[in-house]
């Protein structure tokens, strides 16, 4: 099953939003890129890839936001989870200056 197709299947969303869900998907895999130092995502870290899209979906309008709170109910939310975090950093480029 393609990346996309899995996404879409996570958020349980029709083939509507392929624009967006691919664009998410590359966001995700650009953040991976970035906090990695590596060229390519690592075919084993499709998968946080994934978790990565569907938080960067569930956020959409929170741009900014580190906390909110509204009718008694509080949310705060962090950059990275700590789980993602973890499974990333063994996959970590060192940098010999």
């Amino acid at each position: 099953m393609a990346q996309l197709d899995r996404l879409r299947h996570r958020l349980d969303k029709a083939a509507g939003e392929d624009e967006l869900l691919s664009e998410l998907l590359e966001d995700a895999e650009n953040y991976i890129l970035a906090y990695t130092g590596r060229e390519e995502v690592p075919e084993v870290l499709s998968g946080i890839a994934l978790e990565l899209a569907c938080i960067l979906y569930n956020r959409r309008g929170m741009e900014g936001e580190i906390s909110h709170a509204e009718g008694g109910i509080s949310i705060a939310v962090e950059g990275l989870p700590e789980d993602l975090r973890r499974a990333l950093n063994r996959f970590r480029v060192a940098k010999v200056v």
